[in-house]
């Protein structure tokens, strides 16, 4: 026993001097921007000192939208498959860290046995002329020292492919959050326009009504009363699309909460405002942008996965040293297996010298060298992508806010031109020809209102999810 505890001993010391090899990750430069280009002219999106709203949905004000984000998070299939498959992230790297230290292993057997008489000798003493029984039992255990570091860079990147399971789960909860949101935005919008519609049909009902009138009484004539009755039809024809649309769009959200079609008809079905956001939005420092962009954090994680590679294909080529013992008994007869006497061990290193494989070795350390430089071009890709998309998000929010104050004038002017086009119609200073473009012009102004202050709400949600806020309140339930 002295000499396995010295083994032993010098193993350790042998573990500990050891040396990695292959190359040491470091973050990569993000080459981000010190700060984020302003478009000119009144720019309400533009930068302040906090950094992007966490809970982002909480500033368009609506408690119904904040309610389904919470159930879609608890109840979206996307999202629990991406937490499942963080789940085996954490198996593989519950695997890898456990060969870091020694395996143990218990055995017992027996057998029923005869050897040969013209053989090897027989164990039993009898010249394979006789059968005999062989009891066994005991523990056998092998550590492989880690002189080179394989199976710390093995850890290292099984470390990393978690860290990217993870922000991919994140971007998937990110996902679930825009989506859910847009689509929530959009049936308002439609319900909205439903509305628009069917008050611009009760126009077109009444001046029907009052044009039939006219004609009663010889003022109007046939023409305009077929005008008015085409302007009816059209109204009608257009409310069913509408329907159409805010039934997907409930469908959608009932999908996006892991919930079965027209499940929130009940909850949603009543015609509510298009939430809007605040005029002006943080977006922080780019600096932020890589720490909070889970799609730059897994592009990371990838290129460190990548990075650890290279050093358990560089250990390959060196020898692999495993020490490994046995101890147990053994014995002919049940009895005699506890006596000392029954006692047998045996202890050593192995060692494993790589002298030739036709190149495997050379040709795997070059693919895993490839596939760390693809990594890092994928991770400056991700990077100038995201710095894209968030100049992009902003621009989209700014030229929506001044489209919506545009739009909102236009609309006002347009009701006071029809006022006074159906007052002078009924003072019969102009023809139906002027009421009716007029109205057209009307309803086109306010469906175009309605358009700009959904685009407007679902530009704010896109600026949110370019800037990669929001995922953090759920990464833990998710």
């Amino acid at each position: 026993m002295n000499r396995l505890y010295r083994l032993t001993l010098l193993g350790l010391g042998i573990a500990l001097s050891a040396c990695t090899l292959g190359p040491d990750f470091r973050s990569p430069d993000a080459r981000l921007p010190d700060a984020w280009a302003l478009q000119q002219g009144p720019v309400r999106s533009q930068p302040e000192a906090a950094s992007v709203q966490a809970r982002w949905w909480e500033s368009f004000a609506d408690a119904q939208l904040s309610a389904l984000l919470q159930r879609a998070v608890a109840g979206n299939f996307d999202l629990q498959l991406a937490a499942s498959r963080v789940q085996q992230s954490r198996a593989v790297r519950l695997s890898s860290g456990a060969a870091q230290g020694p395996s143990l292993d218990g055995q017992a057997g027996y057998s029923r046995a005869r050897n040969s008489e013209e053989g090897l000798n027989d164990p039993s003493g009898n010249a394979g002329k006789s059968d005999y029984n062989l009891w066994q039992a005991g523990l056998g255990a092998s550590w492989e020292l880690d002189l080179w570091g394989r199976v710390r860079r093995e850890v290292e990147a099984a470390d990393a492919q978690l860290a990217g399971s993870q922000a991919l789960r994140d971007g998937v909860a990110l996902s679930v959050l825009a989506e859910t949101a847009s689509d929530y935005i959009q049936l308002r919008g439609a319900q909205q326009l439903r509305l628009i519609t069917e008050q611009n049909l009760q126009i077109a009902q009444r001046s029907l009504t009052l044009n039939q009138t006219r004609l009663d009484d010889g003022v109007a004539t046939h023409l305009e009363v077929a005008e008015a009755a085409s302007r009816v039809a059209s109204l009608e024809a257009r409310l069913e699309p509408l329907r159409l649309r805010e039934r997907r769009l409930g469908n959608a959200l009932a999908l996006m909460l892991g919930q079965a079609p027209g499940s929130l008809q009940a909850e949603l079905g009543e015609p509510a405002e298009i939430p809007q956001g605040p005029l002006r939005v943080p977006v922080g420092l780019p600096s932020e942008l890589a720490r909070r962009r889970p799609d730059i954090r897994q592009a990371e994680a990838q290129l460190h996965a990548a990075t650890a590679s290279i050093g358990v294909a560089e250990a390959d080529f060196y020898p692999r040293i495993t020490l490994s013992g046995d101890l147990g008994l053994q014995a002919l007869q049940l009895g005699d297996l506890d006596g000392w006497s029954a006692h047998r061990f045996a202890i050593g290193p192995a060692i494993r010298v790589p002298l030739f494989d036709g190149g495997r070795r050379r040709g795997a350390l070059q693919l895993r060298e490839a596939q760390q430089q693809e990594a890092a071009i994928a991770y400056q890709r991700t990077v100038l992508g995201a710095w894209h998309e968030v100049d992009d998000a902003m621009a989209a929010y700014e030229a929506q806010q001044r489209r919506h104050d545009r739009l909102q004038g236009a609309v006002e002017q347009s009701r006071v031109a029809l006022d006074n086009a159906e007052l002078q119609y009924q003072e019969g200073t102009v023809d139906y020809l002027n009421v009716l473009s007029v109205q057209q012009a009307l309803l086109s102004n306010e469906g175009e209102l309605l358009d700009s202050r959904q685009a407007t709400s679902l530009a704010l949600v896109g600026l949110y999810r370019t800037l990669g806020g929001g995922w953090e309140q759920h990464a833990g339930g998710a």
